[in-house]
């Protein structure tokens, strides 16, 4: 994964109220901190701000024809449309976890972003232990999850994630039941425009570099299988065939077997 770009990003703050917060996220990220008193629009000097606002951080992007910043909110939005009408265990996702076959399974996402696949897991009662290596992208999802603590309804599946730092070589004495994996893929010029938020990491991240490094480590750590996310069209991990595939309109899901999930 490419952090170079990272001279593009700085902290914000719109009020006084929250300048501490942001001086102590812009410390832990050794990010440059200043207090944004003018239209994100207008702002010139980074490309992209990681605003700290009302006890929120977004990522925003500068600039005239900047969109509306994005935060992690595993409350409202499209997160609690796909919890309450997703298609619950008839998803692709959770067919490809094992889900039909057998419950309460432990899953190391080992390539976490925003958490949102994680978090379809955990509403479908997984335990997910979420890695995220790059350490601004950690931070919105810490956020995230902060604030979905405090709700009700949501708490409970927010109890069921565990986020920990660095990547998946720090799990050499771990083992989970299934590892998930969902790296950044450079995407064609001409392909269709990614959401967002995607094109805010990649203008950022680039794409992980050293993504078939992830599969032999993820099949190390997975007693039943590992689950691969990738666009289609993409090539195989590793170059390295799954035992079968779940193909979707957008994507598929690679999967490994180690061992059945029956029996």
């Amino acid at each position: 994964m490419s952090l170079h770009k990272l001279s593009l990003l700085s902290v914000a703050f719109l009020e006084e109220v929250d300048a501490l917060d942001a001086q102590k996220l812009a410390h832990a990220l050794e990010l440059p901190c200043f207090y944004l008193d003018y239209p994100l629009k207008k702002h010139a000097q980074y490309e992209y701000l990681l605003l700290v606002s009302e006890g929120c951080i977004s990522i925003a992007k500068t600039g005239k024809s900047a969109p509306n910043p994005v935060k992690v909110d595993f409350v409202a939005g499209s997160s609690a449309h796909r919890r309450l009408y997703g298609g619950g265990k008839g998803q692709d996702i959770a067919k490809a976890i094992g889900l039909n076959k057998r419950n309460n399974l432990s899953i190391l996402d080992a390539t976490a972003g925003l958490g949102r696949d994680a978090f379809v897991l955990a509403s479908l009662g997984c335990h997910v232990t979420l890695l995220e290596r790059c350490a601004f992208v950690r931070a919105l999802l810490k956020d995230g999850l902060e604030r979905a603590a405090y709700s009700d309804e949501v708490a409970p599946i927010a109890a069921r994630m565990d986020l920990q730092e660095g990547g998946i070589e720090a799990q050499l004495a771990a083992s989970y039941d299934v590892v998930y994996l969902d790296p950044m893929y450079p995407h064609a010029e001409k392909s269709a425009a990614a959401k967002k938020e995607m094109a805010f990491f990649r203008d950022l991240i680039g794409h992980d570099e050293d993504a078939d490094y992830l599969l032999p480590l993820a099949l190390k750590r997975a007693h039943f299988r590992v689950v691969v996310k990738r666009p289609k069209g993409a090539p195989f991990l590793n170059n390295e065939p799954p035992t079968y595939q779940i193909t979707g309109k957008s994507g598929r899901f690679d999967v490994y077997v180690n061992k059945s999930l029956e029996g």
